[in-house]
């Protein structure tokens, strides 16, 4: 025997207690933003090295796109962004000539953010490999999981927003 010492193992907190212990990496909410992030990042490079914007530009660029006029509180709300993610998004969007902003007439302080043509023709780019992105994801998976993937999305949706605090 060796008279070097036993390196110690780092034991969980909870464990001298006797409390319970979580395991981040087997928790389902880290395990769902840890997938989101992934899949999200790896996405970003393709507009990102293209177009040069980033997820919170990309996601209003992407909403605008698909209902043409919101204001930014609705993009928030669309998205799941804060608002002052929103608000730099479109500020750094409308400083490149990509959205344009349309005052409502029936209420001067609401503005409508549509995409100008410059945004519109990076959105049409961008669209076709964004499809093709989310169809190779989807390839991965059989037509049973990707219908089973679509009905546990449906029920931990619901579960989580009956104990959403808003």
């Amino acid at each position: 025997m060796s008279d070097e010492p036993v390196p110690s193992i780092p034991r969980p907190a909870n464990q001298e207690t006797g409390g319970p212990v979580l395991q981040l990496s087997r928790f389902l909410p880290y395990q769902l933003n840890h997938l989101a992030e992934a899949v999200s990042h790896s996405f970003s490079k393709i507009y990102a090295d293209q177009y040069g914007i980033g997820i919170p530009e990309w996601r209003v660029l992407a909403t605008l796109g698909e209902y043409r006029a919101m204001t930014a509180r609705d993009i928030g709300q669309a998205t799941s962004m804060h608002k002052t993610k929103v608000s730099r998004a479109v500020a750094a969007l409308e400083k490149r000539g990509l959205i344009v902003r349309i005052k409502n007439p029936d209420d001067q302080r609401e503005q409508m953010l549509e995409l100008s043509a410059k945004g519109s023709t990076m959105y049409e780019d961008i669209v076709p490999q964004a499809l093709a992105y989310s169809a190779e994801l989807q390839a991965s998976l059989s037509a049973e999981q990707q219908a089973l993937l679509d009905e546990i999305f449906t029920r931990l949706h619901k579960a989580a927003c009956r104990h959403r605090v808003d």
